[in-house]
């Protein structure tokens, strides 16, 4: 059966808290390889990642990978932090550059921190205490020359350590299938993990997909336009997500990744009707 993983973002405020774990709690029924909890930009929530990281993993009992950046701290720091996760038996990492503090136009390493991805995950691979996934764009980075400069550097965060990636989310199937498909012609052999959105939001899934360059299809655009008119945008998402998801089953994918928002329902509904349920978690995700 095709895994399931999921991310959730730390709580700034209590509703926040609430809203987390009522989502947490929603989804942990569907026996998740692993949940991943991220960064606020900047690392603004660098210590809301952690008590959440260790809320979840002692009190529902999931594999948490926690998520962290080379932004704003020393070398010595971000491996203060990886060794803090390590101590409440945290076991997988989301190794990131990250994204710059708000305010700032590009990112600028510490002075004395990891000046890209591929120096965090070279510590982090030597200490040997984690499993490190990376990032992958098979679309490209907005920082990025042209697609194949993403595979090369896919490559190089590979060849530091990286156990496995996962991608930036897309809207349309072959998007990821050409990359994963180019990625092994490049000689990268790590699993390849779709990021898979769910849209709670079509106006917020665009914009989203503007900061990270992912390509919006017109006909998809589209058909929004006329769901949310007619009251349908709900149906659609749910349809849409789950003929995304079952096109890329079909084409071997063995594992998918889904950009919660901290919004569980449509993620439950999309991984009820892929059939990817436990038998025993039916009655409890009802």
């Amino acid at each position: 059966m095709t895994r399931v993983s999921f991310e959730f973002f730390p709580p700034q405020t209590l509703d926040a808290s609430f809203r987390l774990f009522e989502c947490v709690q929603t989804l942990a029924p569907l026996n998740p390889s692993y949940v991943s909890v991220t960064y606020g930009a900047g690392g603004a929530t660098r210590k809301l990642t952690h008590e959440a990281v260790a809320t979840i993993g002692k009190h529902y009992g999931l594999n948490v990978a926690a998520h962290l950046t080379c932004v704003d701290a020393s070398k010595a720091e971000t491996m203060e932090i990886a060794e803090a996760y390590a101590a409440v038996g945290v076991t997988e990492i989301v190794a990131l550059r990250g994204d710059p503090p708000k305010g700032a136009a590009e990112f600028v390493p510490h002075p004395d921190g990891f000046k890209d991805t591929v120096e965090l995950v070279e510590a982090l691979a030597a200490t040997g205490k984690f499993k490190i996934h990376v990032g992958a764009y098979p679309e490209p980075h907005p920082e990025a020359a042209h697609l194949h400069s993403d595979i090369l550097w896919l490559k190089r965060k590979v060849d530091a350590g990286a156990s496995s990636a996962i991608t930036q989310f897309f809207f349309e199937a072959e998007t990821f299938l050409r990359f994963r498909d180019a990625c092994v012609k490049e000689g990268i052999s790590v699993p390849i993990t779709p990021g898979i959105l769910p849209i709670t939001s079509w106006e917020g899934a665009k914009r989203f997909a503007a900061r990270c360059g992912a390509f919006v299809p017109p006909r998809l655009n589209e058909s929004f336009h006329y769901a949310i008119r007619d009251g349908r945008e709900e149906l659609l998402a749910l349809t849409q997500c789950t003929t995304l998801c079952d096109r890329l089953i079909s084409e071997g994918v063995e594992d998918l990744h889904f950009y919660t928002l901290n919004k569980p329902n449509l993620t439950r509904d999309v991984v009820r009707t892929l059939g990817l349920v436990p038998e025993m978690a039916l009655e409890k995700v009802a």
